[in-house]
């Protein structure tokens, strides 16, 4: 996950690319490093190798549950990058599809919903942890 391509490739897929070809082409990438990267996802299951059931030799490469778990992290980098670096929104602008309205900012909550900033938080040990019980 550390690597520059890596990111630019779960960009990607999770833009909506499946194809090796479709990934090369878009990135700019050389074939043996992308190829090198799409291994390790489907080694570390972020991403899943499938054949095309009409075209055996056409694979595609599709985000896990593990891999779609990234999201969030994909998008608190990118919001990161326009509020630090280019100081303003990128194109295109990631909106819900319910409404079409821009998302809000990726944050921390706490259990009850309230933004956190990293002065509210400290490491607790499991057995500090107050655990909820369920409503009799």
């Amino acid at each position: 996950m550390g690597e520059r391509w890596a990111f630019l490739i779960l960009r990607a897929a999770f833009n909506g690319l499946h194809h090796f070809e479709e990934f090369q082409q878009e990135l700019g990438i050389a074939r043996n490093i992308l190829a090198n990267r799409l291994a390790r996802f489907v080694e570390h299951g972020i991403m899943e190798r499938a054949s095309v059931p009409e075209d055996r030799r056409k694979i595609v490469y599709n985000l896990t549950p593990k891999g779609s778990a990234l999201l969030p992290t994909m998008i608190a980098l990118r919001q990161w990058g326009e509020r630090w670096e280019t100081g303003e929104p990128a194109f295109p602008i990631l909106v819900d599809v319910r409404d079409g309205r821009p998302i809000q900012e990726v944050a921390v909550l706490s259990h009850d919903g309230r933004k956190l900033s990293k002065h509210d938080l400290h490491w607790a040990l499991p057995g500090d942890v107050p655990v909820d019980t369920p409503a009799a």
